[in-house]
């Protein structure tokens, strides 16, 4: 339950020699019980994230939302051209995860991802020490998996013909003005654009060893999903989540219905006034996963 004793605190937290990523930790008035680290999506800067983690904090858990590195208060995409999708995956989410594990290392740790934060958790990144994690609208985003057509001409004229043409002309991809939310850098489109020409996504990008990262994952896994996600459909959710072999992963698929609204998308189970009812059905999952019950 939210309490209005919940306080903020904004940290830098390092993740190579001279880089480093923007965080929030939620903290909540009473007893900390455990960690929930917040993998952001692509282009949504950690604010997006705000309801959800005092909402977290409200239950006992410290919260921390964060912003990829070229994005939001994490340093300009205009300044940082060079940072790639995959750096995100493989440097900012196992350094946030490092940093949370050594400064609170007497609770239980949790992840949840959204979408490409849900990538990096899949592909063992940032899983070392929790007890369980979550992802959310996260798939393999492959442009012949993306259904109805015109939803799939519509990402592809952005991500594969408008993007890649400005990213290259003014070094960074302008998400705000195509509608995409936030700026990102220009290798992070670039890396996004080549995987999504891929018949298995970052799968057949020799550069991830995705399938073998993925199959080495031990952690309790839960995916959350929306019926009417037109990007992370339910389907390419499955396609992502059968690469993690070594453990059962538990699926969710929640309807418009379910929730009360006319409609969830990409975002929604994340946004506040869409996605509430099913925050607790996460935490409550969490909370199973603690071993101290």
């Amino acid at each position: 339950m939210l309490t209005q004793s919940i306080t903020s605190e904004v940290v830098s937290v390092l993740v190579t020699a001279r880089d480093s990523v923007q965080a929030t930790l939620f903290k909540p008035g009473t007893e900390i019980t455990g960690v929930l680290v917040i993998h952001p999506a692509t282009a949504t800067p950690r604010g997006f994230y705000r309801a959800f983690a005092q909402h977290a904090a409200g239950r006992g858990l410290l919260t921390i939302t964060y912003d990829y590195r070229g994005t939001g208060l994490s340093g300009s995409p205009k300044t940082l051209p060079e940072i790639k999708m995959r750096d995100w995956i493989q440097q900012d989410i196992p350094a946030v995860a490092r940093w949370a594990a050594e400064r609170y290392p007497d609770v239980p740790h949790f992840a949840l991802g959204h979408s490409v934060g849900g990538h990096g958790l899949v592909l063992n990144y940032g899983t070392e020490n929790l007890k369980a994690c979550a992802i959310t609208s996260s798939h393999v985003a492959a442009l012949r998996t993306i259904s109805p057509l015109p939803e799939r001409l519509r990402v592809t004229a952005v991500l594969n013909v408008i993007g890649p043409v400005l990213s290259r002309t003014i070094g960074y991809m302008p998400g705000k003005k195509l509608g995409l939310g936030e700026d990102i850098p220009r290798e992070a489109l670039l890396d996004w654009s080549s995987w999504t020409l891929k018949k298995n996504y970052f799968f057949d990008d020799p550069g991830m060893a995705a399938a073998q990262r993925a199959e080495q994952v031990r952690v309790s896994m839960l995916a959350v999903g929306a019926s009417d996600d037109l990007w992370a459909s339910p389907q390419q959710m499955d396609a992502l989540t059968s690469h993690v072999t070594g453990v059962s992963v538990e699926r969710r698929t929640y309807t418009p219905e379910q929730v009360g609204t006319k409609s969830i998308g990409h975002h929604g189970l994340m946004r506040r006034g869409i996605g509430e009812p099913v925050w607790d059905d996460i935490l409550d999952w969490f909370e199973a996963k603690d071993p101290r019950n």
